[in-house]
């Protein structure tokens, strides 16, 4: 699913007001075949460096590096290309014509990472592993009696007190340790919307814990 700014409308008009470089953008894009080549090269050289530095940028938190990682940069440059050159004649010069193509480039890279994690995962999303919860929440190892109790009733809350999606993010993103980016391409949806359900969720869960006095609202504020 591409994200709604980067759909047209399919009555967008072209203006006068662009400015001077996205101006140039567009006539070279649709302009004689030999300007039209010596555009694309330039727009596929620009979109690679993006998603290079993109790809880099979040490969701490892969298990690719090297080809593999560049590979997914190259896949990336070239289907944000495709798009690109497929909806140029929609750009309504509302921002930058490379403001507007970075974020098409940044797109293509979200979703290959996601479907490239999800593919070499061995965890299925729906396996929960509680064992990562002392880790994950900083709990001392030398105090297992006094937060087990609190394993035990964060595992009730998730069951009881979330929705099936809520539960599906929080087992997937806290005691699965999966990405935002492959949650994003696995479930057809957008950061900004798993933020926010994981966000209610740790909500609903923090203010269950609190209710059972299991934790203060402190120490609850880790959750």
């Amino acid at each position: 699913m591409v994200p709604a700014e980067m759909q047209g409308d399919g009555a967008a008009t072209r203006t006068t007001t662009l400015d001077p470089d996205s101006a140039e953008w567009l006539r070279a894009l649709e302009g004689t075949q030999k300007d039209r080549e010596a555009a694309r090269l330039r727009l596929h050289a620009m979109l690679l460096r993006i998603a290079r530095n993109e790809v880099r940028r979040r490969s701490g938190h892969l298990q690719i590096a090297g080809p593999e990682l560049d590979d997914v940069a190259h896949q990336a440059a070239a289907d944000a290309m495709v798009a690109i050159l497929a909806k140029t004649g929609q750009f309504r010069g509302e921002s930058r014509f490379t403001t507007w193509a970075y974020k098409f480039v940044i797109f293509e890279v979200s979703t290959k990472i996601g479907r490239h994690f999800w593919r070499n995962r061995t965890v299925a999303m729906d396996d929960e592993d509680w064992s990562r919860l002392p880790d994950r929440f900083g709990l001392d190892p030398a105090h297992e009696a006094e937060w087990r109790d609190l394993i035990t009733a964060l595992h009730q809350a998730v069951d009881e007190d979330l929705t099936d999606r809520q539960r599906q993010i929080f087992v997937a993103i806290v005691l699965n340790g999966a990405s935002l980016d492959a949650l994003v391409a696995e479930l057809g949806s957008n950061r900004n919307a798993i933020y926010k359900m994981l966000f209610d969720a740790r909500r609903k869960l923090r203010a269950a814990l609190v209710a059972k006095g299991v934790m203060d609202t402190e120490s609850a504020a880790s959750v």
